[in-house]
């Protein structure tokens, strides 16, 4: 601990030659797979959506995509195994909220049933390896 001025602060050192670039958040199969969710729903649903749910819906939708990588990303930057799972469940949960924006999309007919089904899947398959991702996590914890 180094004491600076005011106020005492911990400093953790991670020099450049020690960061692995082919380890990183980027390279976990969770975080690839809802990425793939994230833009199709930027390039293939947002674009969909009346003038008048663009802010309403559209905004919501924007902030669940970003939030499934995000929160992958920051719970793979922390510490602890346990926080890191905190963070890969609010990605989840992410997930779902945008699964439920989905159904909103078919149901109020801004997409057509083949965009929705497309969406579901893909939804589905990042949330089956976003599962399986915490699992392993959880086991390390163990």
């Amino acid at each position: 601990m180094k004491k600076g001025g005011d106020s005492d602060h911990l400093s953790v050192n991670e020099s450049l030659h020690q960061y692995n670039n082919f380890k990183d958040f980027k390279t976990l199969d969770a975080w690839k797979k809802c990425q793939e969710v994230k833009i199709y729903f930027y390039k293939s649903i947002l674009s969909k959506l009346p003038e008048e749910e663009k802010f309403n819906l559209g905004i919501q939708i924007r902030k669940a995509a970003i939030s499934i990588t995000s929160n992958i990303a920051e719970g793979y930057g922390r510490y602890h195994f346990r926080e890191g799972i905190q963070f890969y469940r609010i990605s989840r949960a992410s997930l779902y909220e945008l699964k439920d924006h989905l159904i909103s999309c078919k149901d109020l007919e801004f997409i057509s049933l083949s965009e929705y089904e497309a969406g579901l899947k893909i939804i589905e398959i990042a949330k089956v390896v976003l599962n399986g991702f915490i699992n392993f996590v959880y086991k390390k914890l163990k």
